[in-house]
């Protein structure tokens, strides 16, 4: 099965509920909503509509990240020392609990770590990533993981997912999913190009991305999700789904 929609609410959430049947909730990752907040989202989609969720940046950005920018929240010195890279610090541990709950309330499927282009692949970023990911209580929710520096080799990554259960998040056009036998495939789509976010994908790109990158799968009888992160996204996810009737 192929599993098409955006990065965040486009266009609104009652006209977006009407056009597809998967979402990606961007905004919990700059700051998480109220259970409340969210519970009222799941009532109003309709009834097989599926929720995935962005985790809390506490869990992967440290404090100077840019990213917190856009938080609007003032960090303790605890905070601003224990948070980011999945490391096994009080912080952490809470900003997991905190993302666990809302994703539940939510009844999200799957949680993206989406680590920032500063964690590279180094002996200590390992480890914590160990010591963090294997003792949190994850109840039934699926982890999804997004590494973003070029460090990382795809052994490594291979590796680390098989031993800590994780899907490998990636962009089709610009890395292999080392999680290549797990189910779901998670695809997220950043564009391509020097302003890749403003790109909007060609009808030959869509091609491409059905017949390389999802097609295959789909025959081994994997689910794919597909979802694009770009100016465009609403338009592009559309098309993509009409061209091949999914």
């Amino acid at each position: 099965m192929i599993k098409v929609g955006c990065c965040g609410f486009s266009g609104g959430r009652r006209s977006y509920f009407k056009l597809f049947d998967l979402v990606e909730v961007q905004s919990t990752f700059y700051r998480l909503p109220r259970v409340e907040t969210v519970e009222r989202w799941r009532n109003e989609a309709p009834e097989g509509f599926e929720f995935t969720m962005k985790a809390f940046q506490g869990l992967t950005h440290p404090a100077k990240s840019p990213t917190w920018r856009r938080s609007g929240l003032k960090l303790t010195q605890e905070e601003v020392e224990g948070y980011g890279f999945l490391r096994p610090t009080e912080v952490n541990y809470r900003a997991w609990r905190d993302t666990r709950r809302i994703a539940e309330a939510l009844e999200a499927s799957i949680v993206v770590l989406q680590c920032p282009p500063s964690f590279t692949c180094s002996e200590e970023n390992i480890e914590g990533m160990r010591g963090f990911l294997s003792t949190i209580d994850r109840g039934s929710l699926r982890l999804a993981w997004e590494p973003r520096h070029r460090s990382w080799s795809p052994e490594t990554v291979r590796r680390l997912c098989m031993e800590l259960d994780l899907i490998h998040v990636v962009d089709p056009f610009k890395n292999q999913t080392q999680t290549y036998d797990v189910n779901p495939i998670y695809y997220r789509l950043h564009g391509l190009g020097s302003r890749a976010y403003r790109y909007k994908y060609t009808e030959e790109d869509l091609k491409t991305l059905y017949e390389r990158y999802v097609k295959p799968f789909e025959e081994k009888g994997l689910e794919v999700y597909v979802l694009w992160n770009n100016i465009y996204m609403k338009e592009d996810a559309l098309r993509f789904k009409e061209m091949f009737k999914v």
